[in-house]
């Protein structure tokens, strides 16, 4: 390995394309020396932000050209099976952009792979927990100086979504993040999961029933409400208001510049996560750097944490047509510990 990462980017689409451009300008100790894209239009304009990167169309043919030292998958979600495999395969570091898999029972095959191998290769794109504000709340929550948390209140709202976006993408696709970092915060796993329908939003396409409130119960007794609402117009927004036993505490509330004009107050807020989540991108990326160079491979969320997801969303997509409905895991084995 040379002194610089060898990172393979697989996918040069919006987010294949910013993680390049991401890790050529931002982040140090790597390099982009592969795009894996099928598409070549898509791959030379990606590999155009990366000076020392090789196309090629598949993830095989730049392993097989031992043009990388790891691996950054960035395609949706369907086909993250089929480049995680061969990744492993090779022993190859992987940052796998959410979902693991779109299923459990493919997450728990990729589970399989990776336990051939000396320790966990995979760290999923969950890049919540590294996001600042988060953090600080969940040192706030492991402190105890607030008591006990209660609840937590969660807002994640979109402008407008494009048509592809389905019903249960409102989970798989959405809630997937809450599923991921609400545990993480509460120091417990989800017990169930139950959505409620509110009146819907007229400004919704018309394919869509929503928003939803998604209801989890943690193992340990926190209980969970979740917004999900993607019609807004305003801007993005993800929030979270945790409720202790002796204290509030608040994140994701807009922040920069005020304004007070013609007898109303207004401060900007985000469009996209492209800019809510930014800094918390960059220092996902660079920690995982750090991780390789380091041995360890991973600095976040693993494979073990990217099933329990998958297993969440399952239920979260079956609690779409009503009733409480439990996750049930088996335990973790001793490989993730």
């Amino acid at each position: 390995m040379t002194n610089d990462l060898r990172i393979g980017v697989v996918g040069a689409g919006q987010m294949g394309a910013d993680h390049i451009a991401r890790i050529t300008n931002r982040i140090s100790g790597a390099v982009v020396s592969a795009v894996v894209e099928p598409d070549p239009g898509r791959a030379a304009a990606a590999a155009a932000n990366a000076p020392a990167a090789a196309t090629f169309a598949r993830v095989e043919d730049a392993i097989a050209a031992d043009a990388v030292d790891a691996v950054l998958i960035a395609v949706p979600g369907p086909f993250h099976e089929p480049v995680l495999m061969p990744a492993l395969e090779a022993r190859l570091p992987i940052l796998c952009e959410k979902p693991l898999t779109p299923d459990s029972a493919s997450s728990w095959q990729v589970l399989e792979r990776e336990q051939q191998l000396d320790r966990p290769h995979i760290q999923v794109g969950f890049m919540r927990r590294f996001d600042a504000e988060y953090a600080a709340l969940r040192a706030l929550v492991q402190s105890g100086e607030s008591g006990e948390l209660m609840m937590l209140r969660c807002a994640h709202r979109n402008p407008s979504v494009p048509e592809s976006y389905t019903q249960s993408m409102l989970i798989t696709d959405s809630v997937v993040h809450e599923f991921d970092v609400v545990p993480w915060l509460a120091g417990s796993p989800i017990r169930s999961v139950e959505v409620k329908h509110p009146r819907r939003n007229s400004l919704s396409p018309a394919h869509l029933r929503e928003p939803i409130l998604v209801i989890m119960e943690l193992e340990n007794g926190v209980l969970v409400d979740v917004e999900m609402n993607v019609s807004v117009q305003f801007g993005y927004q993800v929030a979270t208001e945790a409720v202790f036993e002796k204290g509030l505490a608040r994140i994701g509330q807009p922040a920069g510049l005020q304004t007070w004009r013609d007898g109303s107050f207004s401060i900007a807020d985000h469009m996209s996560f492209t800019t809510r989540f930014a800094a918390a991108y960059d220092a996902q990326i660079q920690r995982w750097v750090n991780a390789v160079h380091g041995g360890t491979l991973v600095d976040g969320p693993n494979a073990w944490d990217g099933y329990l997801v998958a297993l969440a969303c399952e239920a979260g997509v079956r609690a779409l047509e009503g009733g409480i409905v439990p996750v049930e895991a088996p335990a973790r084995p001793a490989f993730y510990a």
